[in-house]
């Protein structure tokens, strides 16, 4: 089978993890630290703080804004459940946005649509790895005085403008999954430029202590720590971190790959009809985490038989974008009409891409799109 996805692993990410095992420190420490850093400077931001997932990220953004319990936090249902999940985590109601037809993201549009006086925060999720229209957003959520929270799981090395995804954000949240280009196995990251903000969060991290276990044990002299409030268990291991310093070393190459492929895809896909390929938005350029196609109504088959059509010949695709509004942990929930949300999550679907992907294997891919169009 032609896998959906395959992370970019190799011997040097195998070295740097067994030289943290061998360091005698695996757990949060100086990696961790380093890996915020070089993050952080990467994406335009000026703090990060490593943390055990994305999905802990979002949690841990809401919990430092004061989202609570009969708050309103707007967020697409075009999404992984994640995001929605994260607003009932502080006690929040998820209210579903629907997207733009050609991004599958969120818009200023959009989230007005749904904006009340009860509303905490926004969240809009750079869908895919491709960039979501920031400055309107901005001013939308500025205007009302309403944070605005990027959910960058997938956006790692997308540009809005000229600028990184994250430059600017009041917070960005980031995953490290094997789906996502930059993989530490599991592992998220949050990114903001506010310093008090992200020591906050650095303490809630980890159980709220007054100092972090890496420096009291580094420090070389007894400290009683104490626990300033109530935190979590949200950390990422050194082990992690020096995957992902190595991992952050190769991600222009990363990124320039996924674009060559992209480029094929779409000089492939040209004369295909009724499939439409996702694109960059005239605003910014995408990372192409995922390379998902919608099916046009005048597409001979279903999504769901294309995907066995694709089996049956050796490739391995997936169902795009869920919505999360249909899913049973939603059953009931009310929200406005999501035609789009639904169109997008009916039609479409994510084809392979990754770094060792061969022009014979994506010509294979396309011809069977191809041979089923007409």
């Amino acid at each position: 089978m032609i896998p959906v996805m395959r992370p970019w692993l190799g011997e040097r990410e195998a070295a740097a993890a067994a030289q943290t095992v061998l360091s005698g420190w695996v757990a949060q420490g100086p990696k961790v630290a380093a890996f915020e850093q070089e993050f952080a400077r990467r994406v335009g931001a000026g703090h990060g703080v490593a943390l055990s997932s994305c999905t802990t990220a979002l949690h841990l953004s809401l919990y430092l804004l004061g989202v609570g319990r009969g708050d309103e936090v707007v967020v697409p249902s075009f999404s992984f459940i994640a995001t929605a999940n994260a607003a009932r985590y502080v006690g929040a109601v998820p209210v579903f946005a629907d997207v733009d037809p050609l991004t599958g993201n969120v818009s200023a549009g959009t989230v007005q649509e749904v904006l009340t006086e009860r509303t905490r925060a926004v969240i809009v999720v750079h869908q895919g790895g491709v960039p979501a229209d920031l400055d309107p957003l901005r001013a939308l959520c500025g205007s009302r005085g309403v944070p605005l929270v990027e959910d960058a799981a997938c956006a790692v090395g997308a540009r809005y403008g000229r600028a990184p995804v994250g430059t600017g954000a009041t917070l960005a949240t980031w995953s490290f999954h094997p789906r996502k280009l930059l993989t530490t196995g599991e592992g998220g990251m949050l990114t903001t430029d506010d310093a008090a903000v992200a020591v906050r969060a650095r303490r809630l991290r980890e159980h709220g202590m007054s100092v972090s276990a890496a420096d009291r044990h580094a420090g070389g002299r007894p400290v009683v720590e104490s626990y300033l409030e109530t935190g979590f268990n949200f950390r990422m291991t050194d082990v992690q971190a020096a995957i992902g310093l190595v991992q952050l070393d190769k991600l222009d190459e990363m990124i320039a790959r996924r674009r060559e492929l992209a480029a094929c895809y779409h000089e492939l896909l040209a004369d295909v009809p009724g499939v439409r390929a996702v694109r960059d938005p005239a605003w910014g350029t995408g990372n192409f985490q995922s390379f998902w196609v919608e099916l046009e109504a005048s597409y001979p088959l279903s999504r769901n038989e294309l995907l066995g059509v694709l089996a049956d010949a050796g490739v391995s695709a997936r169902a795009g974008i869920m919505a999360a509004h249909r899913q049973p942990a939603y059953a009931g929930h009310p929200h406005v009409p999501l035609p789009v949300t639904e169109r997008l999550t009916d039609r479409s679907l994510i084809l392979p891409l990754y770094h060792s992907l061969s022009s014979s294997e994506q010509r294979t891919i396309v011809e069977v799109l191809r041979a089923k169009a007409v």
